[in-house]
């Protein structure tokens, strides 16, 4: 099996080492969840009366919250208030266990008499021992077959008629049930639908029969999960939740508590924020971090332990002078949502609304599975925009119904249909575009179930932006594009940057970035000798800059990246400065060849052509934007012409950017290029 997976354990503070030190003295977490005193001396075996089944068929999709539901499981009697019962039930359904027909209409009769919308209402008769849904309930996926299912697991609380939801859920919905034997609890596992999941080490402390390799590995098999994120808790309460102080809100952000700088605890939030804010998302971008200001004194501020059901967030408030910030804080993140406050007096900071319930996933979504185009492009009049198209009821998507819905500029929007390719892969292009170009777009689609989908899920209130960069009437050209620092000598002797003019007029350069301290960077880099701005570009002639790294990159250990800027009367151009001494090796002689890497972006393949005056080897190695090495392949030139073609479709690679490099002999060249299908 290859393995992706990222397991990661943020360090922090000395003050938080010795409080988790101290953790032997507290008592045990299993007997503080609001056990009965039953409970409580009861010999927990999470094992009892749970079965192992195989896991899924692959590739496995692990649902989000933030995907589309089709109800909210709540437990009677009601730990909320069933004002959040009658707000759920406006616009989505409510699943309530029940242990009987009797009480059933007892739910009934108190649902009409408080004006809940008891058409949307269902329910489930089954034992329960707790109203903690969110702990106990399922977790969806979708096979490799685009079928739906729910994984189960061994519930960490000694309540067996809990631990059998998941099984009472999947036998409602009549899909398939699989046995994950990983104890844990849902309050403690977020995920965002695309293949990375996060949980706090209380993950590896519930399962210490496995190894952090073989939880990881269980993770993958049974959830699809290639990156998990397992990090220390902040919170430093016994629940060890993640629930408590952090929440994906869509596959590129993510909610995480703030508490003042006095709290000894401020340092380890900061922490994982930082940890968030520097780790790529599955958008090939880093998080978008969000904060959410939860001091946790009285009254309680639990704002990060929300539900996101469809279009709608609800937020837990409880009267706090905070509450009011709370809710903004959800507006700036999630424009178009509707952010509801929930107000109740039973809310704690360790058990809130997320905790007492738990999204039914709609097991026949229309889901867009895409990689949006982001950030800063080269120029090109034209942009290619391709996603995956999922149609789980089985129904078919209608033809004329995908489009790319866009704005330039903040113009009007505007709509091109989308082709269907083959597979699920659906294709168009946004045209006419000029350098300077700011886009907007989202995704729209419907098939014959009459489901409609947007991507991203909210639509046009926060759409995918990108900018392209670059004027076709007045262009610089930057060689090389990407600044690579290979070794010792390239950083003493430095690395030229050749600007070139290209057009028949001249060029002025207005401002150019100096070193990577002007943007915050870690990377030490200058320009030797600047030029005196404004510089002009004669026609034809060029500018060369002598890029410098002034310390050695051993010191880091990883990949870091910079951008230099180079800005024009009308145009900012930008070149990339990429240092890592472990993912490239030394090469001890470069020089000028004729080395193709084609076609850019690619699809079902990538070739490679050459010429070697010589029989030698050679590698290829691709590298995601993070650093990491996601491909290699190697071999014998031949004398002469050599083309390579690699074929893209047999390995499990993710839409997006990515850096090659490609060695024959003594001979590099490397850049970038971008997979879009």
């Amino acid at each position: 099996m290859s393995k992706k997976i990222i397991t990661l354990l943020i360090l922090v503070s000395a003050f938080y080492c010795q409080q988790g030190l101290a953790q032997k003295a507290k008592p045990d977490y299993r007997k503080l969840h609001y056990l009965s005193e039953e409970e409580m001396n009861m010999v927990f075996d999470p094992t009892r009366d749970f079965y192992i089944t195989d896991p899924p068929i692959g590739p496995i999709r692990n649902v989000a919250e933030f995907d589309h539901m089709q109800a909210v499981l709540v437990r009677y009697p009601l730990s909320i208030p069933v004002s959040l019962v009658r707000e759920i039930a406006e616009d989505s359904r409510v699943l309530t266990i029940v242990s009987s027909t009797s009480q059933q209409q007892t739910v009934i009769n108190y649902y009409q008499s408080n004006n809940v919308n008891i058409d949307n209402c269902d329910f489930i008769i089954a034992s329960s021992n707790s109203e903690w849904t969110r702990d106990y309930g399922p977790w969806f996926v979708f096979d490799g077959n685009n079928e739906p299912g729910i994984v189960n697991f061994p519930y960490n609380r000694p309540r067996p008629a809990d631990n059998d939801i998941p099984i009472e859920v999947a036998d409602y919905l009549g899909i398939e049930l699989y046995g994950m034997n990983l104890e844990t609890a849902g309050g403690n596992y977020m995920c965002d639908g695309m293949g990375k999941a996060a949980s706090t080490d209380l993950i590896w402390e519930e399962n210490m029969q496995y190894t952090h390799p073989e939880i990881d590995e269980l993770v993958e098999d049974y959830l699809g999960v290639e990156e998990y994120f397992v990090t220390a808790d902040p919170l430093d309460d016994y629940i060890k939740h993640i629930d408590c102080w952090g929440k994906f809100l869509s596959p590129e952000k993510i909610l995480i508590g703030q508490v003042p700088e006095s709290d000894y605890r401020y340092d380890d939030y900061e922490a994982i924020a930082n940890y968030y804010a520097n780790t790529i998302s599955s958008y090939g971008t880093p998080y978008e971090v969000y904060r959410v200001y939860t001091p946790g004194l009285s009254q309680t501020t639990p704002y990060t332990n929300s539900l996101i059901i469809n279009k709608k967030v609800l937020v837990p408030v409880t009267g706090s002078q905070w509450d009011d910030e709370a809710l903004v804080s959800y507006e700036e993140a999630m424009p178009g949502y509707e952010i509801v406050g929930v107000m109740y007096n039973g809310w704690y900071n360790t058990d809130a609304l997320h905790c007492r319930t738990k999204g039914i996933a709609d097991v026949g979504m229309l889901y867009f599975h895409h990689v949006p185009v982001l950030g800063e492009l080269p120029y090109s009049e034209s942009i290619e925009i391709s996603t995956q198209l999922i149609a789980y009821s089985g129904e078919d998507v209608y033809t004329d119904s995908v489009f790319i819905i866009y704005s330039v500029n903040n113009s009007v929007y505007d709509s091109v249909l989308m082709t269907y390719q083959n597979g699920n892969t659906w294709m168009g292009y946004i045209n006419n575009l000029t350098g300077g170009d700011q886009i907007d777009y989202y995704l729209y689609a419907a098939d014959e179930s009459d489901r409609r989908a947007n991507h991203p899920y909210i639509g046009k209130p926060d759409p995918h932006e990108f900018t392209v960069i670059g004027n076709p009437e007045n262009e610089l050209v930057l060689q090389p594009d990407t600044i690579l620092f290979l070794n010792v000598d390239d950083m003493w002797e430095g690395i030229e940057l050749h600007i070139i003019n290209n057009m028949d007029i001249p060029v002025t350069i207005n401002d150019i970035t100096e070193n990577g301290w002007e943007n915050g960077s870690e990377i030490p880099w200058f320009v030797e000798q600047m030029p005196e701005l404004p510089y002009q570009i004669m026609e034809g002639d060029s500018l060369s800059l002598n890029i410098m790294c002034d310390i050695p990159v051993a010191l880091y250990g990883e990949l870091l990246s910079d951008t230099i800027y180079i800005e024009t009367d009308n145009n900012i151009y930008k070149g990339l400065i990429m240092i890592d001494s472990d993912l490239l090796s030394v090469i001890d002689e470069t020089k000028d060849v004729d080395i193709k890497v084609y076609p850019n972006p690619f699809k079902d393949y990538l070739n490679i052509e050459f010429f070697a005056d010589k029989q030698t080897t050679f590698e290829f190695s691709l590298f995601d934007i993070s650093g990491r090495l996601v491909h290699q392949f190697s071999g014998e030139s031949t004398i002469g012409s050599n083309m390579i073609t690699w074929d893209v479709n047999n390995n499990a690679l993710k839409l997006g950017y990515y850096l090659y490099k490609f060695e024959v002999g003594n001979v590099l060249k490397s850049g970038k290029i971008i997979l879009n299908k």
